[in-house]
């Protein structure tokens, strides 16, 4: 959306700038991001009282009523209108008169494809392949928000890449919302491990890495053609959600933990150094005692190396919404820290077995302190102090000390 409105001349402006136009793009993943966005978008108006003010995104997409009746927002736009929010702001600007647009994204048959636009940083660049997702999740709104699942062109997808190696970007993240469903809609059977094996042959980049993943996309087959790839991460992050199979049941997640399992085996027989992160929900409704202490025994059992811990937030017009047994909010609280200091504990000791060991460092940027910080294929972040600059340049560093969050060492 910010290209779009560079191309016609805006000019973007910092956020603690005054602007004419805000956009806000919104997020409806759980009852806090409606909240959220709703107070940043009555906050931009309070900053900027002549602005013209455009709610787009998930939350716009699925409450389009809700937004309608902020008299701060002038604008509200689903996800199928972004790819023309140029045209709708400059509508308004000349007639003043919103027209409000929200389409049914469920009959969105093809990825919206903006063109050549990325989200980068210096080292890294972000590479949207899909969008949508077709597996209804008992607790999840995306599907209504997002449609169904839609996959990018490959010509497309590679030749951005092609354009990120040429500007020095070492890194490429491969992401959507449902990223093992690439290539699902397509005739011709390209799926994502196609995609990859092409990625893997554009030259200047060093690194793929891939977003958060259906883990039963890992079966043999998958990784026999991964493995043969030298540049794809030994980082993957895989959705467990729950630890219990009646909790797993509940939330529609079409596996079990011992399913999972063996994921995780084949993963950890085919990569020595590979590293697994993943999310949990806690306090999923009807979750007893027993189900939460097999979740963390499981969770023990796998040793993740880093956890994100949510406490189930109740979405309306999602299945969970409707079940019984609603958990308590103390309860979740509980539960909750119970699993982050399991995954803290989990992280140190991960880190600290690389003390004396040597570990190639993708340097992104030097803090405040003195610092290179950087991390490893693996997702370990690593920092040390240099004369020389290290930005964007892949280095060994030999570890030195590790806490839970970094480890720390010597050139």
């Amino acid at each position: 959306m910010i290209q779009k409105f560079i191309e016609k001349g805006y000019e973007l402006v910092d956020k603690e700038n005054v602007a004419d136009i805000c956009i806000v793009n919104t997020c409806t993943v759980t009852n806090m991001s409606d909240r959220k966005s709703r107070q940043i978008l009555r906050g931009v108006k309070e900053k900027n009282p002549t602005a013209i003010v455009v709610a787009v995104g998930c939350y716009a997409q699925v409450s389009t009523k809700d937004l309608e009746n902020i008299p701060e927002i002038d604008l509200v736009l689903g996800n199928n209108e972004k790819a023309d929010i140029v045209n709708y702001v400059e509508n308004y600007i000349i007639n003043n008169v919103a027209k409000n647009d929200v389409t049914d994204v469920m009959h969105k048959k093809d990825f919206v494809d903006l063109g050549i636009i990325t989200y980068t940083e210096k080292t890294r660049a972000v590479i949207k392949v899909q969008d949508g997702c077709d597996r209804f999740c008992s607790y999840c709104i995306i599907p209504y928000a997002r449609g169904r699942v839609r996959s990018r062109k490959p010509e497309s997808i590679l030749e951005e890449i092609r354009n990120i190696a040429n500007n020095n970007i070492k890194e490429v993240v491969i992401t959507g919302i449902h990223v093992a469903s690439y290539g699902k809609d397509f005739k011709n059977k390209y799926m994502l491990i196609d995609l990859l094996e092409d990625i893997n042959k554009i030259d200047g980049i060093e690194r793929i890495r891939l977003g958060s993943l259906e883990p039963m996309l890992i079966n043999k087959e998958f990784i026999n053609r991964l493995s043969k790839l030298e540049k794809i991460c030994h980082h993957f992050h895989l959705s467990l959600q729950s630890g219990c199979d009646e909790t797993l049941k509940r939330m529609n997640r079409r596996y079990t933990t011992n399913e999972f399992r063996k994921v995780v085996n084949i993963l950890k027989n085919t990569y020595k150094d590979v590293i697994l992160t993943t999310d949990i929900i806690v306090g999923f409704p009807e979750e007893t005692d027993e189900e939460f202490e097999e979740t963390y025994k499981f969770l023990s059992e796998i040793k993740f190396y880093k956890m994100h811990i949510f406490k189930y937030s109740p979405r309306k017009g999602t299945k969970a919404t409707l079940m019984k047994n609603q958990i308590n909010g103390k309860i979740k609280e509980e539960r909750s820290k119970r699993l982050l200091k399991l995954s803290d504990e989990n992280q140190i000791e991960y880190n600290k077995n690389y003390i004396g060991k040597k570990v190639k460092v993708l340097f992104e940027e030097k803090d405040n302190e003195g610092y290179y910080k950087g991390h490893t294929d693996n997702y370990i972040l690593v920092k040390v102090k240099s004369i020389e600059n290290l930005d964007n340049k892949i280095s060994e560093v030999l570890v030195e000390e590790a806490n839970y969050t970094y480890i720390t060492g010597k050139m």
